[in-house]
């Protein structure tokens, strides 16, 4: 061929940037898609199973498993020599998935089981989005494979397209919650999904046509290039899955650790996963922002750092919590994924680099989202990930090869020295060891950083003296007495007795949901009816409504109760009253049942048989018209079902409630603003609300101030409250806009609180 001939067959500059531009936009917009889907859909679904984290995380093993399988159906279709195939499979494939939306729950699905939810769920997710979903999966590598064979100059190094296919993610999940949470509804933001699904596939539909139009001489060419590229060996591949698990496991862990104690809500999942996305649009730069080396040295630094947040609990102050434990995970996520983009094969095998990622993803996702929970009572998912992330690090040289081998005898002196006194009760050691186990655990992770950074230690090292702080920690939990841990698809729940024995406390996360007085101040055993305390005495808010409302009615109360906890509100009730109480989680009433923890049903009411369901779906089911009063108290730790706190939800107890009844919603929370929120779905049912936010005035070490909103149709209906002055009458706030099921907006009522200093 002459060189005249070659050089008409060579693309233009002009097509070029055609080729460039087309590509770029539909791998952004596809990425955008992609993971704005994922709040979006999970949103939708959360009513179903009361609000939880978890469903979070089973989404997010859901997602990571589609994403497999978008990248394998992308590797084996580029395996095919003839272009038009593949270009032609894939098209049809995305129309016909359009053919599926708008998103919507799947027709027929039914209420969840009262076990095995998270194959429930999988299930509603594989009906309900799975076809577009894996349509999506496989753009990204579909799309630089084609780019590849484009003959666009670039093509040998696509993985620019990567960072691209990131930056559209990460601004889908970053506008989320601070755009189209707050601006839109459910229903308007699925619309516009929808509409850009249609946009993408005109886009990628050019991106086709711009592969066969172009010369075929280029990816001839391009072929020959990569010929003598060695492909990569078993044991690489086996470490690229390893890179890909140890983040996408932490990512899981992470939001867990953080969305238990505020609310299952996008606002924080997207925040860890924003910053998951935001490492691999760094580390695939061409020019990173940070360099691979500097992350490197910051990494154990950052392990240390985690463990110590570990060891004190931050979770007190949200800024702590959601800031410490974020950057750790940022900087850890940075390590693991410089060292993928750093060990990234030739062009010619982009689409088997990113199956292995994508299965690591899913091994780390199975992990920390179903393995975990159904394996361990506690979290134990998080300190096991933050170990493993140790051996992300590169192989290197150690500095003092001769000392270094004296390492191993005097880690196992250590860790026998520091683990072994937890094992016997008492004992001056063991005291002093809980005392300071902030100090120690936190002294025995900084020497794992300084392995790192100061001796170049091997990676194994740095691993053990990580898992020794961290089972220091775990031998010696902060919180004092005895405590046990029960777990659920639901979460965990702590029973803590006290080191005097006096209380038994009910704890979820780091809020305590309930307590019960065992012994007398003066050591004898409590005997009789147990009294309602915490939040649940006689003199605190709930227990006032509850006075009230007896006293209007002067005869016996038809009450429904939303949430079991410790069954404190069991002994609430008085002879010949009909309470019935209505809870998600079995184990939680298992619990509550169990005498070694609890004795509020047991001794007040035996018979109790709770309705086990997400409460909006069997509550639901209740008569109109029959409850004088209804007590919606189902908030997991900090977090809050959402559902159970809109204008929908507020409509169905008006519609339960007897012609002068009452609703009473407990709404203390540290970190969000709840009570203009309900009180604004109440006026919007024709309610009128009173809010109680004092403390009861008792010096009791487990009595406890509450927030608490009592909404009815009348003054009269809530008897006395109405002219004390404990209760204000408060209207709805000026311009806030009212929960739905349609909208709701966390972000908000995290600023409302922030703001008022509370």
């Amino acid at each position: 061929m002459s060189s005249a001939e070659l050089l008409k067959d060579q693309p233009s500059a002009s097509r070029n940037r055609l080729v460039l531009s087309v590509y770029t936009a539909a791998t952004f917009l596809s990425a955008l898609l992609l993971f704005s889907v994922q709040p979006l859909f999970t949103k939708m679904v959360l009513p179903r199973l009361g609000g939880s984290p978890a469903v979070w995380s089973v989404a997010m093993v859901f997602f990571q498993t589609l994403l497999l399988a978008g990248y394998a159906y992308a590797h084996f279709l580029m395996r095919i020599k003839n272009r038009v195939i593949p270009v032609a499979i894939h098209i049809l494939l995305l129309v016909v998935a359009m053919a599926t939306l708008p998103l919507s729950i799947a027709t027929g699905w039914g209420d969840p089981p009262t076990s095995g939810y998270a194959v429930w769920l999988l299930g509603l997710f594989a009906l309900s989005i799975g076809l577009p979903f894996f349509a999506l999966a496989a753009n990204n590598p579909l799309l630089q494979a084609w780019f590849v064979r484009t003959g666009h100059p670039a093509g040998p190094d696509p993985y620019f397209l990567y960072a691209s296919s990131n930056i559209g993610s990460f601004l889908a999940l970053l506008s989320y919650p601070v755009l189209l949470e707050p601006m839109f509804t459910l229903h308007t933001q699925d619309l516009m999904w929808s509409a850009g699904y249609g946009l993408l596939i005109v886009l990628i539909a050019s991106c086709g046509m711009l592969l066969l139009r172009s010369p075929a001489l280029a990816a001839a060419d391009l072929q020959t290039e990569e010929t003598a590229a060695p492909p990569p060996s078993w044991t690489l591949r086996a470490r690229w899955i390893f890179l890909a698990a140890v983040p996408s496991g932490l990512l899981i862990a992470v939001t867990a650790h953080i969305s238990t104690d505020v609310a299952a809500a996008p606002l924080l999942w997207v925040l860890p996963l924003s910053l998951y996305l935001l490492t691999w649009v760094l580390v695939f730069q061409s020019r990173p922002l940070l360099p691979h080396r500097w992350v490197l040295m910051v990494q154990p630094l950052a392990i240390a750092g985690v463990v110590i947040l570990l060891a004190v609990g931050g979770e007190q102050n949200l800024l702590l919590t959601l800031g410490g434990h974020q950057l750790g995970f940022f900087l850890i996520a940075m390590a693991c994924h410089g060292e993928l983009a750093r060990t990234r094969p030739a062009a010619k095998y982009l689409t088997g680099f990113y199956v292995a990622l994508s299965f690591g993803g899913m091994l780390g996702g199975l992990f920390a989202g179903l393995i975990a929970p159904f394996t361990f009572s506690w979290i134990a998912e998080y300190p096991i990930l933050l170990a493993l992330a140790a051996l992300c690090r590169p192989a290197g040289g150690e500095r003092l090869p001769r000392w270094s081998r004296w390492y191993w005898p005097f880690l196992a002196v250590l860790a026998v020295a520091l683990i072994a006194p937890a094992l016997h009760a008492g004992g001056e050691i063991r005291v002093w060891l809980e005392d300071h186990r902030v100090w120690v655990a936190g002294s025995v992770a900084l020497l794992a950083a300084a392995l790192a950074l100061v001796f170049n230690a091997n990676r194994w090292k740095v691993f053990a003296t990580v898992v020794v702080a961290l089972v220091m920690i775990r031998a010696y939990p902060s919180d004092d007495g005895r405590v046990e841990t029960v777990r659920s698809f639901f979460g965990v729940h702590k029973i803590v007795v006290t080191p005097n024995g006096q209380y038994h406390v009910l704890m979820h996360g780091t809020t305590i949901h309930g307590a019960e007085k065992f012994l007398n101040d003066d050591g004898s055993p409590v005997t009789g009816r147990p009294e309602p305390i915490s939040y649940y005495h006689k003199d605190g808010g709930i227990g006032q409504a509850i006075t009230a409302i007896r006293e209007r009615k002067a005869a016996p109360l038809r009450v429904a109760v939303i949430g079991v906890g410790s069954g404190t509100l069991a002994c609430a009730a008085e002879p010949g009253e009909s309470w019935k109480f209505f809870e998600i989680d079995q184990t939680m009433v298992d619990a509550a049942r169990d005498p070694r923890y609890f004795n509020y049903i047991n001794s007040c009411q035996p018979d109790l048989k709770p309705v086990i369901g997400d409460a909006r779906l069997t509550f639901a089911r209740e008569p109109d018209g029959i409850y004088d009063l209804i007590i919606v108290d189902a908030y997991s730790s900090d977090a809050i079902p959402i559902h159970l706190a809109t204008e929908q939800a507020m409509k169905i107890y008006k519609d339960k409630l007897a012609p002068q009844g009452a609703v009473v919603m407990h709404v203390s929370n540290r970190h969000l603003d709840l009570e203009s929120v309900v009180v604004s779905i109440a006026d919007a049912n024709d309610l009128k609300s009173w809010v109680y936010n004092e403390d009861s005035g008792r010096d009791d070490e487990y009595i406890f101030a509450t927030d608490v909103v009592v909404s009815a149709r009348d003054d009269a209906d809530v008897g006395q409250l109405a002219s004390s002055d404990k209760w204000a009458e408060t209207e709805p706030t000026e311009g806030e806009r009212v929960w739905t099921d349609d909208y709701s907006n966390i972000l908000g009522a995290v600023y409302r609180r922030l703001r008022d200093g509370e």
